[in-house]
C-alpha cells in the first residue's frame, strides 16, 4: 500500500441528485434507521428480560437483532450525511473500516440464519433430543462460530483491499464503501481481489444455503408425516418467520450478485443495496415478533411493569 493512500479521501455518491428529494429522503431513511435501532434493540431487551424467552431459538434471534443493528449502523449514518452536505467525504481509513464491518456483519447474518434453520430442524425433527443437543454451551459455540467466520471473511477481503493503491479519481460510485466500486478506481492489479469477491460470497452462500435447504427438507418431511392437522399448523408456525426472513435476505442478495455485469444500472444497484442494508434490518424484528405470541406476551408484561412503576393506567391489547 502506498503512503498516499493513508491521507487520501473518497467522495461517496448521494442516492439522488435532485435537491427537492434530498430532505424528504433524509427524513424517510432517518425514520427507518430509528425504527431499526428501536425494533432490534427492543427485541434484545424483551428476550433478555423474560426468562420464558431464554431458549436457543430466541437467543439466536437476539443475535440476529444485534447483527442487524451493527450492519445497518455501518452504512446508514454515512448515507444520511450525503443528503445534507454538498460532498460526502470519507477518509481512507474510515472507508476501510466501513468496508470491514459491513463485510463482517453481512457475512455473519447468513451463518446465523443457517444456525436458526438447524435449530428449527432439531426442534421439529428431533424434539425428544432438543434440550440435550441445543444446550446453552452449544448455542454459544454456534453463535460464536457465526461471528468468527464472518469476521475471518472480512479480514481476508479487507486485508487484500489494503494492498491496493488508489490514484486519479477518488469518487466512489456508491453511497458507501463497497468492493466493486473501490476496485474500479484502483490503479493496481485487482485480480486476486476480484477472485475473492466472487469466491467468498459463493462459498458463504452455498454453505449456509445448503444447511437451510437440508434443514427444511427434513422439516417438511416430518410435517407431512404428522397425522394431526393442529400439529402440522403448529410446526409450520414455528418456522414460518424464519423462512420469511431467509427468503427476503437471500432473494435480495441473489438479485444483486447473480446478475451478469452491465445488465443493471448504478441506480438500480444502489436501490437494491438500500434494501438489503437498511430495509431488511428494519423488517427482521417485525417478522420475528408480529406472529409470535411469546414475544407479544413478554412485551405486554414489560409495558405493564413500566406503567405500574410510573403509576400510570395501562391497557395492553391481547391480540
Amino acid at each position: 500500500m502506498q503512503l498516499q493512500n493513508q491521507t487520501m479521501e473518497f467522495i461517496l455518491l448521494c442516492l439522488t441528485d435532485h435537491q427537492s428529494l434530498k430532505i424528504p429522503l433524509f427524513l424517510l431513511f432517518l425514520a427507518m434507521y430509528g425504527a431499526t435501532l428501536v425494533c432490534n434493540s427492543g427485541m434484545i431487551v424483551i428476550i433478555h428480560n423474560d426468562p420464558r424467552l431464554w431458549t436457543p431459538m430466541y437467543f439466536l434471534i437476539s443475535q440476529l437483532s444485534f447483527v442487524d443493528v451493527c450492519y445497518s449502523s455501518t452504512v446508514t449514518p454515512k448515507m444520511l450525511v450525503s443528503f445534507v452536505v454538498a460532498k460526502n467525504v470519507i477518509s481512507y481509513w474510515g472507508c476501510m473500516a466501513q468496508l470491514y464491518f459491513y463485510t463482517a456483519f453481512g457475512s455473519t447474518e447468513p451463518f446465523l440464519l443457517a444456525a436458526m434453520g438447524y435449530d428449527r430442524y432439531v426442534a421439529i425433527c428431533l424434539p425428544l433430543h432438543y434440550t440435550s443437543i441445543m444446550t446453552k454451551k452449544s448455542c454459544m459455540m454456534l453463535a460464536s462460530a457465526c461471528y468468527v467466520w464472518g469476521f475471518l471473511n472480512a479480514s481476508l477481503n479487507t486485508g487484500f483491499m489494503l494492498g491496493l493503491s488508489f490514484c486519479g479519481s477518488t469518487g466512489i460510485q456508491h453511497f458507501f464503501c463497497d468492493y466493486p466500486p473501490l476496485l474500479l478506481i484502483s490503479c493496481t492489479e485487482t485480480h486476486i481481489n476480484r477472485v475473492l469477491l466472487n469466491v467468498s460470497p459463493f462459498l458463504i452462500g452455498m454453505f449456509s444455503t445448503l444447511i437451510i435447504l437440508f434443514s427444511y427438507t427434513f422439516i417438511f418431511n416430518s410435517i407431512m408425516r404428522m397425522h394431526s392437522t393442529t400439529g402440522r399448523l403448529r410446526a409450520l408456525s414455528t418456522c414460518s418467520s424464519h423462512f420469511t426472513g431467509v427468503t427476503l435476505f437471500y432473494g435480495t442478495v441473489l438479485f444483486m450478485y447473480l446478475q451478469p455485469p452491465g445488465s443493471h444500472s448504478l441506480q438500480q444497484d444502489m436501490v437494491v443495496a438500500v434494501f438489503y442494508t437498511v430495509v431488511i434490518s428494519m423488517i427482521n424484528p417485525l417478522i420475528y415478533s408480529l406472529r409470535n405470541q411469546d414475544v407479544k406476551k413478554a412485551l405486554r408484561m414489560i409495558l405493564a411493569k413500566k406503567c405500574s412503576s410510573l403509576d400510570i393506567p395501562c391497557h395492553t391489547s391481547r391480540s
